[in-house]
């Protein structure tokens, strides 16, 4: 029989090994195959099974005891980027997250920081790569512990993923939120992650008429500090409107007091409303256009609303605004009939040159839908002053935002998991950066600089590593100007015990 050689072979985001050795049956040749188990450290040629349990393998040795140690020791660049790690953990020590973080993952929470640190300052590379980018950053030296090996991650991105963890987390996170806050007024919307995973929560979903297959995203807000809350996953083929209660169930499992809240069209149902009042909560949302209730108000009350009397601007936008008394399942609510004017006359554009270059729209039919372009329609439980409704209802492009910043700056797209409990881990890293990235942007509110602005600035920052010392290079003005609205130092030596 020959010596062989090893083939590896990742399933479901888990490398393993496989010894193939050729030999002759009956004269012909085939390869018997063995199986080595999970690959622990390709390098160190360090396998994992259960009969075994850990051990070394090699063409040339065969089975060995393993080293003494799992993972190759990593050397210690000489400059390191220092800045933007630098103001990351400030930003941490200054918001208090730091011990936020260690009850998800408490023998862990180096590898848990560095990793979030890398989804912020590092967000053009895949986990893989981690590790590279770790060992040219100060966050070496922050968090020497971090084990980010493209091995473990995987595993890694598992246990940050189990439910019990998470837990702890969110009852930690909340508690502390509330110290500042007893109740929340909060935002709240879904997105679609698209995705090919073959796993139970990708699903076709069916937006507008366009087929995605994706899973479902539900995040919360906090209106007043835009900080994320707490978030949520559902098949693709989830509807909204089937997740606003248990959404609601679990903020309440965790103590969180809400008051008001501004919803997406796509959670308006009688069920929902009535849940929502029975609760207490206050809320506005918007009425998607082909419910009954819409095109009841909308006959009724388009005809007269191009009237001076209803015309208010809200950001630089001119908009018909019509309040109405209407009654929401038993108790009284508030509709909002408003016709975008900018709007309407480009959608009325579009719609005519079509209809009369086709010829077969009748005048009636023309008028009737040009009458409905640009239209909207809001529903409140509160009585709001028509010039307020719109400032209100659009702060929920702040979850948006959110949602913008998961997907562009804390590489929550694309999904490279390949399991449930991976994928669960992989939004708990993309909620962590995305709640450090608003806490860094609420810091540096009235300072010029946003948190995108600020680290790419502190990037340019370096300090050399030297044996017992680190020494930072200088700063320039800008980086002086956020760290005296930090009210933080940047230090000029900093000593390595």
């Amino acid at each position: 029989m020959s010596k062989g050689f090893i083939r590896y072979q990742t399933k479901n985001g888990t490398q393993y090994a496989a010894l193939y050795q050729a030999k002759r049956i009956n004269g012909k040749k085939t390869n018997q195959v063995t199986n080595l188990g999970k690959v622990i450290n390709k390098q160190q040629n360090l396998y994992q099974n259960r009969t075994r349990g850990l051990f070394t393998y090699t063409i040339e040795n065969g089975y060995t005891n393993p080293p003494n140690t799992t993972e190759p020791q990593t050397k210690t660049k000489l400059i390191l980027d220092f800045g933007d790690a630098y103001l990351l953990d400030q930003t941490l020590q200054l918001t208090q997250l730091h011990p936020i973080l260690k009850t998800l993952t408490p023998n862990q929470t180096d590898t848990l920081t560095a990793l979030i640190a890398h989804r912020i300052l590092d967000k053009c590379t895949p986990n893989t790569y981690a590790k590279e980018w770790w060992e040219t950053s100060y966050t070496n030296l922050l968090y020497p512990k971090a084990n980010l090996h493209s091995q473990r991650l995987s595993e890694f991105l598992t246990t940050i993923g189990e439910e019990k963890n998470q837990r702890n987390f969110f009852k930690a996170y909340l508690t502390h939120l509330s110290k500042t806050q007893k109740t929340h007024n909060i935002l709240l919307d879904s997105t679609g992650l698209p995705n090919d995973i073959q796993f139970p929560l990708t699903a076709t979903n069916n937006h507008n008429g366009t087929l995605s297959s994706e899973t479902r995203l539900i995040l919360v807000v906090d209106r007043k500090t835009k900080m994320p809350i707490y978030f949520r996953y559902a098949a693709g083929n989830i509807v909204d409107v089937s997740t606003l209660k248990a959404t609601f169930r679990e903020l309440a499992f965790f103590g969180v007091d809400i008051s008001f809240a501004i919803i997406d069209a796509g959670y308006y149902s009688e069920s929902n409303i009535v849940e929502l009042q029975r609760a207490g909560i206050s809320f506005i949302v918007r009425l998607v256009s082909n419910r009954v209730f819409y095109k009841e108000l909308v006959a009724e009350h388009a005809p007269g609303l191009q009237d001076a009397k209803n015309l208010v601007c809200y950001n630089q936008r001119l908009v018909y605004v019509k309040k109405v008394v209407v009654d929401l399942f038993g108790q009284v609510g508030y509709a909002y009939v408003a016709l975008d004017v900018a709007r309407h006359f480009e959608e009325v554009k579009k719609y005519a040159r079509g209809a009369l270059e086709g010829g077969e729209v009748s005048v009636e039919e023309m008028n009737r839908v040009m009458l409905s372009k640009g239209l909207f329609v809001l529903v409140s439980s509160c009585d709001v002053g028509v010039g307020e409704v719109l400032p209100l209802y659009y702060e929920r492009q702040i979850v948006e935002q959110v949602f913008d910043l998961s997907k562009n700056n804390v590489d929550l797209l694309p999904l490279r998991v390949h399991s449930v409990e991976a994928f669960r881990g992989h939004l708990m890293v993309s909620f962590l950066a995305s709640v450090v990235y608003v806490a860094a942007n609420n810091l540096l509110e009235g300072s010029g600089f946003c948190a995108m602005s600020a680290f790419h600035l502190f990037h340019g920052l370096k300090c050399k590593v030297f044996d017992k010392q680190v020494f930072v290079m200088e700063p320039n003005r800008k980086m002086n100007d956020i760290a005296e609205h930090l009210k933080i130092s940047i230090p000029s030596v900093i000593n390595l015990w």
